[in-house]
């Protein structure tokens, strides 16, 4: 039986239409340097592209 991958499952959040978001990359440190714009854009979440071998690969039960 293939398990969902957890600990990437938590990193993700499904809405009601089967998309997947995620939250974009390099926020965590160094960004005082960033212009507004660039630390504004990055607060949203983006949406990921999976083929179906993906998918089954991590997520599941999702």
């Amino acid at each position: 039986m293939i398990k969902t991958n957890k600990s990437y499952a938590k990193r993700l959040k499904v809405t009601r239409n089967g998309k997947i978001l995620s939250r974009k990359s390099g926020q965590n440190h160094f960004n005082a340097k960033e212009r507004t714009a660039t630390s504004l854009s990055k607060r949203r979440m983006t949406r990921i592209y999976m083929n179906n071998k993906a998918k089954s690969r991590f997520l599941v039960n999702i």
